[in-house]
């Protein structure tokens, strides 16, 4: 080798074998690729792992394609569940057994010999394969041939649409905890959950909290001699062998299009006709009966919405709101979307109890928290009342925009703090005043929502001359619009320097209370607090 050829320092020298991750396809051997078997009967060494019984999936898979001279590499795990003495745990255990497999490969590859590691359906897609990759693909020529997964052929053997399209297909290990699956399962349009067995009893009760076991399909074995489908919540937990899988396809292919109009006009009346709004007897569809959720989407986009909402959303049959709220919601085939003006809340409440009435899945949007100042208020009031009494309600919580603006400033909220409304629509000023100087008098911070709009712009400063009749000049105010948004802005200013003309209807402001604090860090930021003791009388 020339001075020019020789290899850089620290660089490993590549073996003369090449090493093959071959995807075997789910289990019937007619699924296999034709790149796979070719691999397989053109190498020196086929490698497989197994159990200490010996028998191997993966070989039984590609038996048709041994030769007698192949060189065959059998991997047996040292152990097949988490019980071991070994000094390291489990993990130890394995991570020891895989070092030794991949020696046992290299070996092979080091003399030359083409090694092909058998792998049940794709070679990277939770394989045993990947383990070996990881330690020998950086040495060594290699390549991947991709096969079926177990979800592909899963989803075929149930004939339903997997996902559709804008839906987002989530992937699982049953191995999780019960609340991160509970979490995920309710937040995702469709989904597939591997390595039953011993995991099922808790996803079968991760997919009843999260509202999804009626979709739920049961598949063990794909396109295997001992395949069983069906509805998941009927399978017996101990008849569940780890090859197996909860499969939750898609929600488009659930829903019946109806004729229910794409919009609500601001101006409709609470009691539309049912032909106009399109009936579903309870029970189609989704198999849930009509019921209205009223969705908190936080303060701005899907970075602030709770896995909660988000399954809601995706599982609703309609969704009713004011259009800038609903704006934010994707669109999703199948769904139809109600949008009106922001000041008929009590018309769009009724319009949404009339749907669920009539077996609809109803979601609600609401900004921030439905709860404050928004439109779970405005749906209880109805649905308190007849012809709603029986229509179910739910009220799924949202991130609040006094808590988004806090969180960018520091932790102005870190003590007592009262939560008031400037807007005089629905009370009167008199009323807010009172609230105000109360609240001042009690020296509690303020979240102050509505402060303004093109029509109402004097109360913020009638606010501003109360505070300062109990706050000082330089009392902390911040001012959060539009947080979590395209044109977010957080500033901090002087109680004394609030001016009306920076703030309208997308501000909150959050007042500080004596004992609120604005330091100027070491990296020039300034932040907020309000101290969690408050000082002794």
């Amino acid at each position: 080798m020339s001075e020019q050829q020789e290899p850089a320092a620290g660089a490993i020298e590549r073996g003369t074998g090449k090493l093959y991750g071959v995807g075997l396809g789910p289990g019937d051997p007619s699924l296999m690729t034709l790149r796979a078997v070719e691999v397989i009967a053109g190498a020196d060494v086929v490698a497989y792992h197994s159990a200490q019984h010996g028998r191997s999936i993966a070989r039984s898979i590609a038996e048709r394609q041994l030769r007698p001279d192949h060189i065959e590499e059998r991997l047996v795990y040292p152990i097949t569940t988490e019980t071991t003495d070994h000094a390291g745990g489990y993990r130890g255990a394995m991570e020891d057994f895989y070092t030794e497999a991949a020696a046992r490969l290299a070996a092979h590859l080091d003399a030359g010999r083409t090694v092909a590691v058998l792998a049940e359906g794709d070679p990277l897609f939770y394989g045993s394969y990947m383990h070996m990759h990881k330690r020998l693909a950086h040495r060594y020529e290699t390549e991947v041939i991709p096969g079926v997964t177990s979800v592909s052929a899963a989803a075929a053997r149930i004939g339903s649409p997997l996902v559709e399209a804008e839906e987002v297909l989530t992937i699982l290990p049953g191995t999780l905890s019960e609340e991160e699956l509970t979490a995920r399962l309710a937040s995702t349009d469709a989904a597939a959950v591997l390595k039953l067995g011993r995991t099922f009893p808790t996803v079968r009760r991760a997919l009843e909290r999260s509202g999804r076991l009626a979709d739920a399909r049961y598949v063990e074995r794909a396109t295997m001699s001992a395949e069983r489908t069906g509805a998941l919540a009927d399978v017996d937990p101990e008849s569940v062998p780890y090859f197996s899988m909860a499969l939750l396809p898609s929600r488009i292919d659930a829903r019946r299009p109806d004729a229910a109009p794409a919009n609500m006009p601001a101006n409709m009346p609470a009691n539309t006709p049912a032909d106009t709004i399109g009936d579903r007897p309870a029970g189609a569809g989704s198999a849930v009966r009509g019921e209205v959720v009223v969705v908190g989407l936080g303060p701005a986009g899907p970075m602030w919405l709770t896995p909660e909402a988000r399954g809601e959303l995706a599982a609703a049959d309609d969704l009713v709101g004011y259009t800038t709220y609903l704006d934010r919601v994707p669109v999703r085939s199948g769904q139809r979307r109600h949008a009106s003006d922001n000041k008929v809340e009590a018309v769009r409440a009724e319009f949404a109890l009339d749907l669920a009435q009539r077996g609809r899945r109803v979601a609600v949007v609401s900004s921030g928290d439905p709860g404050v100042f928004a439109m779970a208020t405005a749906v209880l009031e109805a649905a308190c009342e007849d012809p709603y009494r029986e229509v179910p309600v739910r009220v799924l919580p949202g991130m609040t925009a006094a808590h988004a603006a806090a969180a960018r400033v520091g932790a102005p909220l870190g003590h007592d703090y009262a939560v008031v409304s400037l807007s005089d629509r629905l009370k009167p000023w008199e009323v807010i005043a009172e609230r105000l100087r109360s609240a001042a008098a009690a020296d509690l911070v303020l979240a102050l929502y509505n402060p303004g709009s093109r029509s109402r712009s004097w109360q913020v400063g009638k606010a501003r001359e109360l505070l300062l009749e109990h706050r000082a000049p330089d009392t902390p105010v911040v001012l959060g619009r539009d947080v979590g948004g395209p044109e977010e802005s957080v500033r901090i200013v002087g109680l004394a320097d609030l001016e009306p003309d920076q703030v309208d209807m997308r501000t909150i402001l959050l007042v500080g209370s004596s004992q609120t604090r604005t330091v100027r860090r070491g990296d020039g930021t300034q932040v907020v607090w309000t101290p969690r003791r408050y000082p002794e009388a």
